[in-house]
């Protein structure tokens, strides 16, 4: 049964860091593209980066600079960097895997995953 478990949310103050993992099974991991989401109260699920299986990345404008994704195929395993924390950062973030990959950019587009996590909250506040 695929799966993915996001870890790595908590608490930081405006300007902190954090580092957001998603550890995927069931599926052939390094043949997906990853996507990160977030979902704000009150709001709508939004795309935050993805990338594909070749390593290209994309980024909404608001977080460019700011987070940086990474991946370990041998792990099954992404990671996102978030570093300058904003409050409007804060956020249910959840990863979701687009398999197989068939596009060759990925997209922040959540349509075209198919597999999704439960989430990580990572709030940010003084």
């Amino acid at each position: 049964q695929p799966q993915l478990v996001e870890s790595g949310g908590g608490s930081v103050q405006p300007g902190g860091s954090l580092r957001l993992s998603c550890v995927g099974s069931g599926f052939t991991f390094p043949y997906a593209d990853i996507g990160w989401f977030r979902q704000a109260p009150g709001k709508e699920r939004e795309g935050v980066s993805c990338m594909n299986t070749m390593g290209d990345t994309n980024h909404i404008d608001s977080v460019k600079g700011r987070f940086t994704f990474s991946r370990d195929n041998v792990k099954n395993t992404v990671y996102l960097w978030m570093n300058n924390l904003k409050p409007e950062d804060t956020a249910l973030y959840y990863c979701a895997a687009a398999f197989p990959s068939i596009h060759p950019m990925c997209s922040t587009d959540s349509t075209r995953y198919n597999y999704w996590g439960q989430g990580t909250q990572v709030t940010v506040s003084s």
